[in-house]
């Protein structure tokens, strides 16, 4: 019996087969199931060529559900990532087309004793242990026994149930790709467990499709499908399907699948990548198990580009259908997607859009707009465009645009997206937004942020505005709640974690406000929200000293942007330090002969000064401008010295609310 394991030197690396360990210079790089699995058999057969014939024989079983070429070719670039190498200029690992594959760097073997164990190796089950050396069971332990050991008649009476045992595991667990390749090595015992039932899948993230065409200029194209196939796929089905935003964060990133599943919250993963060549596109998609990193299913879409939407939405359904026919505990009826052709030239506009979308700065929204509005002079029947118009808008409206500007466009946008596509869940939680912010219609935007979320309960953006519409409701529990939701889809996401984190202080949870906030300016220390949301959870407690520095930190990051100052101002006024308070008056005064201030930010910093003339004034303005902050004149405590004004309560019942007590 062979008990030693072997270990594999080349260049820096080291790679011990027992432990299933890859290291580069005495420290561990991550590499786990098929690739390094893969990773052995080469070294095994080194300056040997192995067919890729013989590693699908050895890795993948009949009975799995996927698609050999796409699952090898994408272990072997893990592979070559963890060991640094190059396809077209390879150090260890050669490619030979349609043939295999060829480890070419020099190579050194040695071996290392196995650690003893106490379970009985297979080699000495009766049957396949030399029948001049008999077996001694005794104390829980397989020793060599002279003449005083059991009779081999008590031994094969003991052991052959469990031979047979082990045989039927054996066999109905030959799905693990794990333990079938153990039996292929012939140095070492194979290790066979207990196949468990699948367990529920519940939750997917899409992540970053990768760009084949080798043009870094067309990334936006791939990220473009990774955001359409997230939309698609949250449709479908019952499962959570995790934000394209937070999942972008692992665009290049070289985390293992359990790494980026713990971390996003997904039970599975969908990694493949989009090949476009002129008018064609080919996207392949594989899932994955994100716990064990086992393959589970892929599959190969082409299409021309002009039925683009009709590849995408197959393949969500196809994914939907394989997670929840094959894994889910119970099947349901997966309604397919019927989408319209498109013109290419109108799609590829689209993306470019979504592309400057995603960025979230002034600049980039309003390039979005300028290839949302080219999208639909290509193609004026495209309703994803026009629900761009509106997101981008929205987004616009108050802190960039006159509100007035920005809601009416917005407005005309989600209202003609909506005309082409009833079932567009971006349009009914955009006019939701427009009634909520805008018009005032409390009733209307409920009912449509509801409708979005029942259409599409994966959008994320649609539960973090409906948390902002129940706050100014005075609905605090429901809005932490909906934020909670638009966590969990969202994880990462900054704006969703500082919502959260606002709805905590609204709630009066502050330790919860202030440790959320803070973590997420671990992620990024430079946004702003999140400042100014922790300085908002110290305020309210009436800790000056840190409102005020939180607030100051917002000014300067952000260039001294007008909400910035506008909150730095009001601290300064309620902590008496009205020197302070009266220079945000002027910034902000300047600041407005160059740039679009609110009427409400200035409104807020003379409450905070206890100037109630003068705040009445700016909020009556607001009022006039249908400024979108009005929405949570109700429930903000920055006019508190106000509320028992007769004025207060008369600007609430022109916007159809009644003064709600704070907390």
């Amino acid at each position: 019996m062979d008990t030693s394991s072997s270990i594999y030197r080349f260049g820096p690396f080291e790679v011990k087969t027992c432990a299933q360990e890859l290291s580069k210079t005495g420290t561990r790089v991550k590499l786990r199931g098929q690739p390094f699995f893969i990773l052995e058999l080469l070294l095994s057969r080194a300056g040997e060529v192995v067919s890729r014939e013989e590693i699908r024989q050895k890795l993948w079983p009949v009975d799995t559900f996927v698609d050999f070429e796409h699952g090898l070719n994408t272990c072997i670039k893990k592979l070559r990532q963890a060991l640094c190498d190059s396809a077209t200029e390879p150090r260890y690992i050669e490619t030979l087309p349609r043939l295999g594959y060829r480890f070419i760097a020099p190579v050194q073997v040695s071996v290392e004793p196995a650690p003893r164990t106490s379970a009985a190796p297979a080699e000495t089950i009766p049957g396949f242990a030399p029948e001049s050396k008999p077996v001694s069971v005794a104390a829980g332990t397989v020793n060599r026994a002279g003449k005083n050991g059991p009779t081999r008649s008590r031994l094969l009476h003991f052991l052959v149930p469990t031979f047979i045992l082990l045989a039927a595991v054996l066999v109905f667990n030959v799905a693990s790709r794990d333990r079938l390749f153990a039996l292929f090595r012939s140095t070492k015992t194979a290790s066979v467990a207990v196949a468990s039932a699948p367990k529920p899948l519940r939750s997917i993230a899409v992540l970053p499709l990768q760009n084949l065409s080798n043009k870094p200029a067309e990334d936006y194209f791939a990220d473009g499908m990774t955001d359409e196939l997230t939309t698609d796929l949250a449709q479908l089905g019952s499962m959570r399907v995790i934000s394209r935003t937070s999942a972008m964060h692992y665009k290049g990133a070289s985390k293992t699948a359990p790494e980026i599943g713990r971390e996003l919250g997904a039970d599975t993963l969908i990694e493949g990548t989009v090949q476009r060549a002129g008018n064609r596109v080919r996207i392949r998609v594989q899932l994955i198990d994100s716990a064990t990193d086992r393959h589970l299913w892929a599959r190969s879409y082409d299409h021309e580009l002009k039925d683009i939407l009709v590849l995408q939405s197959s393949a969500a359904h196809d994914i939907a259908e394989e997670v929840q026919g094959k894994f889910a505990p119970a099947q349901v009826d997966i309604p397919r997607i019927n989408k319209n052709p498109v013109k290419p030239e109108a799609y590829e506009a689209y993306l470019k859009g979504r592309y400057f979308w995603n960025k979230r700065s002034e600049d980039g929204l309003k390039k979005s707009i300028d290839y949302f509005e080219q999208a639909i002079s290509q193609d004026p029947k495209f309703a994803a465009a026009y629900a761009g118009i509106a997101d981008s808008y929205s987004i616009l409206g108050s802190d960039v645009l006159p509100a007035r500007v920005a809601s009416s466009k917005a407005r005309a946008a989600a209202t003609k997206a909506l005309e082409l596509d009833p079932t567009i869940a971006e349009g009914h939680a955009e006019l939701a937004l427009v009634e909520f912010y805008y018009d005032w219609d409390w009733v209307q935007s409920e009912q449509e942020f509801r409708h979005a979320i029942e259409l599409n309960p994966s959008y994320a953006t649609a539960h973090q505005w409906y948390s902002y519409y129940l706050s100014a409701m005075g609905r605090f529990p429901e809005a932490v709640e909906e934020a909670r939701k638009a966590q969990q889809i969202d994880p990462l996401s900054l704006s969703i974690n500082t919502t959260l984190a606002g709805r905590y202080r609204d709630l009066g949870d502050f330790t919860q406000a202030i440790d959320l906030s803070r973590r997420t300016l671990e992620m990024d220390p430079t946004f702003v929200p999140a400042h100014i949301a922790l300085g908002a959870a110290y305020e309210d407690q009436g800790i000056w000293a840190q409102a005020i520095g939180e607030y100051q930190k917002a000014v300067d990051v952000s260039q001294k942007s007008p909400p910035a100052l506008a909150a730095l101002g009001s601290a300064y006024g309620y902590s008496g330090n009205q020197t302070g308070a009266r220079g945000v008056v002027s910034s902000l005064q300047a600041a407005s002969k160059s740039h679009y201030v609110s009427a409400f930010d200035m409104a807020v910093v003379f409450a905070g000064m206890g100037d109630s003339d003068n705040a009445f004034g700016w909020l009556e303005k607001a009022y006039t401008d249908r400024e979108s902050q009005m929405a949570f004149l109700n429930v903000t405590r920055r006019f508190g010295r106000m509320r028992s004004d007769p004025r207060f309560a008369d600007l609430l019942h022109r916007m159809g609310l009644d003064v709600h007590p704070l907390s």
